[in-house]
C-alpha cells in the first residue's frame, strides 16, 4: 500500500463513518459541519453534485478548522484538480475510468476510486489503489458480495456506500476488509433545509456512540 493509500486508510478508519454532503446553499456549509463536528463526526465529503460544492468545502475550511475536508463525485481529471485546487484532504469517486485513475495515481491527493466488480477493483489495483469505495453497496449485492471480493483480493480494504444507514452499518463495519461507511443518513436534506443542527448533532452523537470500534 503506497503512504497516500496509507493515509487515507488511517483516515477512514478513525472516522468510522464518512457523511455523504449534498450541499445546495453555501450558508449551510459552516453551520452542518460544525453540527457533525459536535457530534463526534470530522471526516466530511463534499459532493461535487451541486453548483455551490466547491464554495462549500472553502467555507467549511474557512469556518471549521476540525473538520477534516475530501471531496467527492470525483469523475474526471479536471473534477480531481479542483479537489486538489481547494485544498481538499482527500478525493473520492463513485467509480473510475482509466484516465481518472491515471490522474489520481499522478497526483498528490490521497484517492479512493469506486468499484462495484472485480475488473472494476483489478483495473484499480493496477493504478496502485487498493483502498476503495464499494458502490454501490448494498445495490450491488451488499454484504455477499463484498465477501465474495474479499475471496481473490484479501488485501484489499473498502469503503461501502451507497444504501447504507443506521439499520445496517454496524453489520457493514463488522466485516474485517471494512474501514468505514458512507452515508447521507446522518444529515437528511429536510434537516439541512431546516437548519435542525442540534438534530444533525444528537444523530451523530448517537451513531459514533454505537458504532465506533470496541462498541460494535
Amino acid at each position: 500500500m503506497t503512504v497516500k493509500q496509507e493515509k487515507l486508510a488511517t483516515l477512514f478508519t478513525q472516522a468510522t463513518i464518512i457523511p455523504v454532503l449534498t450541499i445546495e446553499r453555501v450558508e449551510d456549509a459552516a453551520p452542518l459541519a460544525r453540527a457533525l463536528v459536535a457530534g463526534g463526526v470530522r471526516v466530511l465529503e463534499v459532493t461535487l453534485r451541486t453548483p455551490v460544492a466547491i464554495e462549500a468545502a472553502k467555507a467549511i475550511m474557512a469556518h471549521v478548522p476540525e473538520a477534516i475536508v475530501g471531496i467527492g463525485t470525483i469523475v474526471n481529471g479536471s473534477d480531481l484538480a479542483r479537489a486538489e485546487d481547494v485544498g481538499a484532504r482527500f478525493g473520492i469517486s463513485p467509480g473510475a475510468t482509466p484516465e481518472l485513475l491515471k490522474a489520481a495515481a499522478a497526483s498528490g491527493l490521497p484517492f479512493a476510486p469506486g468499484i462495484a466488480t472485480a475488473s472494476e477493483l483489478m483495473l484499480a489495483q493496477a493504478h496502485g489503489f487498493d483502498l476503495v469505495k464499494f458502490f454501490p453497496a448494498e445495490q450491488s449485492g451488499g454484504i455477499k458480495a463484498l465477501r465474495a471480493l474479499a475471496g481473490p483480493f484479501p488485501d484489499v480494504r473498502f469503503c461501502p456506500t451507497g444504501g447504507i444507514g443506521e439499520a445496517n452499518a454496524a453489520a457493514w463495519l463488522a466485516e474485517p476488509n471494512v474501514v468505514a461507511v458512507g452515508g447521507s443518513w446522518l444529515c437528511p436534506a429536510a434537516e439541512i433545509r431546516s437548519g435542525n443542527w442540534s438534530g444533525i448533532t444528537a444523530m451523530c452523537q448517537q451513531a459514533m456512540k454505537s458504532l465506533k470500534p470496541g462498541s460494535r
